[in-house]
């Protein structure tokens, strides 16, 4: 069998902050799932993303440690259109969330910006321009 990317799983310190951090991103977690150690959501097309507490990772890697310096992987998310990139990242900073580039322009045509989630990993928030 040839193998398929089935999960993408995110480690994380607090639980109940990646929850609500990710729900506000439109992704659904199960009512409760902010008291978990881990959680799993469905997301288009089938694919999982999985958030694990340091302690779950740690139960079965006991070497594991946090990594340093900046991400080597980021999550995309896109939206409707290039003022949703402008208001969805101003709501996400508005709510306490840390901000990493304003919403521009890219070269690439597309509305583009980035925050970090609670754990400091890299999402992105993007639009075709054309979508204008």
């Amino acid at each position: 069998m040839t193998p398929r990317l089935d999960m993408i799983g995110i480690v994380v310190r607090d639980m109940r902050q990646a929850v609500a951090f990710y729900r506000r991103l439109g992704l659904r977690f199960p009512e409760g799932s902010e008291a978990e150690q881990h959680v799993e959501t469905t997301l288009a097309g089938g694919l999982r993303l999985a958030l694990d507490s340091v302690d779950v990772v740690k139960s079965f890697d006991p070497t594991w440690t946090e990594p340093v310096g900046s991400p080597r992987m980021g999550l995309a998310f896109l939206v409707a259109s290039p003022d949703d990139v402008d208001t969805t990242y101003a709501e996400l900073v508005a709510a306490g969330y840390h901000g990493h580039k304003e919403p521009w322009d890219a070269f690439w045509g597309q509305r583009y910006a980035q925050l970090h989630d609670p754990d400091g990993n890299v999402v992105d928030l993007f639009a075709p321009l054309d979508a204008r």
